[in-house]
């Protein structure tokens, strides 16, 4: 049995923070690695900050239009297997991605958090109206109104969401065990999330690169696929 196994099924509370990484083993590139789409533009933070879809929507538009949509991903081993804990009432998650695949892995609504929204809810500014993003990706005006779509997401120059702000802090001071998997833990406010945890609560990250962890943190360097394929869940 790995040692994530072993520390996953002896929790009762379990938070999992997640980030771009549990992703790419579903096609969709992170932002941060060599590779990343941080890598690939000049000015991604001024391309998806609240200035750029103010000033320039189009520019703002095409961009999040052609670089951030998979919709043909389909979650992955560590989306099902985290899953699989939420769905027996083990854990909660608390995620950076707003990939949609928490979701589509059957994660209960009341324990998943998108702490930065979700690619796939559209909403019209004008009027407030939702509209299925297959629409969006058809055009960024509303035909009812004509006022201008956008996803509910967390921009550059936007603040995260009281609501998610507050579950995310209530469920890591209930939490026995903290599970960081797939981010780099350097975008704030969420690599802050960490300092509300339980102070008795187990600390460990699964990650490709060493990330800076709490004292008595574990680290387990490796590729999480890998990883929580060997995970098996106690009924």
């Amino acid at each position: 049995m790995t040692e994530l196994n072993k520390i996953l099924n002896r929790a009762n509370k379990i938070v999992f923070l997640t980030g771009a990484g549990v992703s790419t083993a579903s096609g969709i590139p992170d932002y941060r690695s060599k590779n990343g789409l941080y890598a690939q533009k000049k000015t991604p933070e001024y391309l998806l900050s609240h200035t750029c879809l103010i000033r320039e929507p189009e520019t703002f538009y095409q961009y999040v239009k052609h670089n951030l949509y998979y919709p043909n991903s389909k979650p992955n081993i560590i989306h099902k297997k985290m899953a699989a804990f939420a769905k027996a009432g083990k854990a909660i998650i608390i995620t950076q991605n707003i990939d949609n695949l928490h979701g589509q892995s059957g994660v209960p609504v009341d324990r998943l958090v998108e702490f930065h929204g979700n690619l796939y809810k559209i909403y019209c500014q004008k009027c407030h109206q939702r509209v299925p993003y297959q629409t969006y990706l058809q055009s960024m005006h509303h035909q009812n109104c004509g006022g201008i779509l956008r996803a509910d997401v967390v921009l550059y120059e936007e603040g995260i969401k009281q609501e998610n702000l507050q579950k995310s802090v209530l469920a890591l001071q209930q939490a026995d065990t903290i599970v960081v998997c797939g981010t780099s833990f350097v975008v704030y406010p969420f690599a802050g999330l960490i300092e509300y945890r339980n102070s008795n609560a187990k600390v460990v990250a699964v990650n490709k690169e060493t990330i800076s962890l709490p004292e008595k943190g574990i680290m387990i360097k490796g590729d999480a696929v890998q990883e929580f394929e060997q995970v098996t869940i106690k009924a």
